[in-house]
């Protein structure tokens, strides 16, 4: 059985789908709820997912639009 918390979940596969090139730079994320729906989880836990990847410097949000994929630092 798998332990992590929600928002890890959330964390793990989007850092994999921008590892992996599915998530693109300016990829704009699933809508909060939708990230509810598909994870079964609360508001908070994916407020506190899409915080820890800004904390990171994934991803950015735009304020009304949403939360996209950062583009890489080069170098």
């Amino acid at each position: 059985m798998n332990y992590r918390h929600a928002y890890q979940r959330i964390v793990d596969d989007i850092v994999a789908g921008i590892e992996s090139g599915d998530l693109p730079p300016g990829s704009k994320l699933p809508s909060s709820r939708e990230l509810q729906e598909q994870y079964k989880t609360s508001h908070m836990t994916v407020r506190t997912a899409v915080t820890i990847l800004r904390d990171r410097g994934l991803v950015e949000s735009v304020s009304g639009v949403g939360v996209f994929v950062r583009e890489r630092p080069t170098g």
